[in-house]
């Protein structure tokens, strides 16, 4: 704990008398100086004890000296009597009451050396407290990182050790580890702050508050692998903050070897697709990778139009739901192997990419469901959709009629729709889904209700039974019609 005005005043050995208002004299003490001068505030930066025999008072009056004081954040003014001034002068123990400035007596006897030497051993046995206790909490920190669930357990000793809430997140600023686990309810609070702290890019950190609490937060690596937040109901002393970059150098470690680990699997299932579409017999080698084949029958996913398919499968591997998903890198595309269900809604949900979908297939018929899916990408390519290979007989028809009376098929059926383009998109988008509402309003990225109203708006102006199997085939070919007119 720091020294303060109330501490020195209890050191009897130096026989100093308190003239102020007992609150004022918990005031931490940072240094001693000791001054003559009419104006010494240029030499000090706040926080001391200014040591004055009253000198200068001859020549300055007392108020405008303490003002001077008062603005330069001194801690107080010792004041020392039986040289200049046999006691301390009325108006200037009037006006250090009135500007709020402690004002401590020193008696003849005490030497102005013998403050600075009680001032000089707290603060260095405060910076060895301070000192043993950032190398006691790094060796606990280190200690926890090494265990088995090392990051996690490191996310719960630093909140044991700072005595606050703690939430480890990724790169975007998703939920890893919190402690206590109530506290990850506080993420969606400081998103607008994550995405701050993101955009400085390199190693970053800020400090805010959030309601009653303090809080600080690091970006871990220069390239944001993650963010360490850190709070608390008050403020964070000089050896808080050694302890939080201890566990922010830790877990940068630490997220570099996950990373660094999941780019091998990522590496070792993709070389795993490869030898399966050749036939090879993998079973035996896969190891704890086969949890990630889905049973049979499965369906062969390809994405294509990403920037970097190893950096897209990187990012969709953090983020899969419970369904097994194969997820590699084939031909510059995201290429996953999925059961129908939950993990192949989630997949071909994904914004911004073509998505293509084969039949239903075998691993003994892999090489057969990947030349349908990317059949389908490439259809999907051109409109930005999702296409299932099933629909790419609908394309075939196309080409045995004739563009004019295809086209003005498309345009009679779709007519109540003119000048309606999100309706039309959001009918494109639900219908190459096959009804699902649920991805399709992930694909549109507008929230599922949303969706139920514009098709149900555009079924009204078209008047017709979306239910029915066959409307829904007469659209969807109006549809195709229309793109590739």
């Amino acid at each position: 704990m720091p020294l303060t005005l109330r501490d020195l005043v209890a050191d009897a050995a130096l026989g100093l008398v308190a003239h102020a208002d007992p609150a004022a004299l918990d005031r931490p003490v940072s240094w001693v100086h000791t001054s003559e001068l009419a104006d010494p505030t240029p030499f000090l930066e706040g926080g001391e004890l200014l040591l004055t025999t009253g000198l200068a008072l001859r020549a300055e009056h007392p108020a405008t000296f303490v003002e001077r004081l008062a603005e330069a954040g001194v801690a107080g003014l010792g004041f020392g009597v039986g040289l200049s001034h046999h006691d301390v002068p009325a108006d200037l123990l009037a006006a250090a009451r009135s500007a709020g400035l402690p004002l401590l007596e020193v008696p003849r006897p005490t030497p102005f050396i013998a403050i600075s030497k009680a001032v000089s051993r707290a603060i260095a046995a405060d910076e060895y407290a301070s000192l043993r206790r950032t190398s006691q909490a790094q060796h606990e920190l280190a200690q926890a990182a090494g265990t088995s669930n090392g990051v996690a357990a490191l996310v719960r000793k630093l909140a044991r050790l700072l005595d606050a809430w703690v939430l480890l997140l990724d790169a975007g600023g998703r939920l890893l580890h919190s402690a206590p686990v109530a506290a990850g309810s506080r993420v969606a609070q400081i998103e607008p702050e994550v995405d701050r702290l993101r955009a400085r890019r390199g190693l970053a950190a800020a400090g805010f508050s959030l309601g009653d609490q303090e809080v600080s937060m690091q970006a871990l690596g220069g390239r944001a692998r993650g963010f360490l937040v850190v709070g608390r109901g008050g403020p964070f002393a000089t050896t808080d903050h050694h302890v939080i970059n201890s566990a922010a150098s830790l877990l940068t470690l630490a997220l570099e070897q996950v990373e660094a680990l999941g780019a091998v699997r990522r590496r070792l299932r993709s070389g795993f697709f490869a030898l399966m579409l050749r036939g090879e017999p993998v079973g035996d080698v896969l190891g704890d990778l086969r949890a990630d084949l889905p049973p049979e029958p499965f369906r062969v996913v390809v994405l294509a139009g990403a920037h970097d398919a190893d950096e897209a499968v990187a990012r969709l591997a953090t983020e899969q739901p419970g369904a097994p998903v194969y997820l590699a890198e084939y031909d510059g595309a995201v290429v996953g192997l999925v059961a129908d269900g939950p993990g192949l809604d989630w997949l071909t949900g994904q914004p911004g990419l073509a998505v293509g979908v084969s039949e239903p297939c075998e691993l003994t018929d892999l090489p057969e469901g990947l030349r349908q899916a990317q059949q389908a990408a490439r259809t999907a390519a051109r409109g930005d959709v999702v296409v299932y290979f099933a629909d790419l007989a609908g394309h075939g028809l196309l080409n045995l009629i004739p563009d004019d009376d295809a086209r003005a098929f498309a345009e009679a059926i779709l007519a109540p729709l003119r000048g309606q383009d999100v309706l039309v998109e959001s009918l494109r988008i639900w219908l190459a889904h096959h009804g699902q509402w649920d991805p399709a309003a992930n694909r549109l990225g507008v929230h599922r209700h949303t969706l139920r109203n514009r098709v149900h708006k555009a079924a009204d102006l078209l008047g017709r039974n979306l239910d029915h199997p066959g409307v829904r085939a007469e659209l969807w070919l109006a549809l195709q019609v229309l793109d590739r007119g």
